[in-house]
């Protein structure tokens, strides 16, 4: 359950997304970490199997499983909360992965990957939550963490 107060959304950033990425070693070791504890999620029902539940349509994310039993205030590289799905042919292809730490554990933007490279969204989707997203699947011109990906076609007009 959860109580919602507003619904401002705010991202924080030191860096602004570039077209493209220039990211630390450490952090495509990371980047590397997450696409090695996401794959298995490639096969859709597998993520269905592990607790992941349709949240909503979000434009330029794409469909939004949540997996609520995830979320609490730690930053696992390896166990995102939320992965983005779009749809290909008859199935949902895995496009990238979203981190979640309700703002109840922290007033500021969270540590995750290293750097400032990451933007953490206070308030997204209008939950008491940061929220920060990786592009590990599927190419994102605007930059591996930006908001939204332009290679997610509209979905939910």
């Amino acid at each position: 359950c959860c109580l919602l107060i507003g619904s401002t959304a705010m991202t924080t950033s030191t860096t602004s997304a570039a077209a493209v990425d220039n990211l630390s070693s450490a952090t495509n070791h990371e980047l590397a970490l997450a696409r090695k504890g996401t794959a298995k999620y490639h096969d859709f029902d597998r993520a269905d199997e592990e607790g992941y539940e349709f949240l909503a349509c979000v434009p330029g994310e794409g469909f939004e499983y949540v997996n609520w039993s995830l979320v609490d205030c730690n930053f696992d590289i390896e166990h995102p909360e939320a992965l983005h799905y779009i749809p290909e042919g008859n199935h949902l292809r895995l496009v990238g992965v979203e981190y979640v730490i309700p703002v109840a554990c922290t007033a500021t933007a969270p540590e995750g990957f290293t750097g400032d490279d990451d933007e953490w969204e206070f308030m997204a989707e209008g939950l008491p939550i940061w929220a920060t997203r990786a592009a590990i699947w599927l190419h994102n011109e605007n930059g591996m963490f930006a908001e939204e990906n332009p290679s997610v076609p509209p979905l939910c007009e």
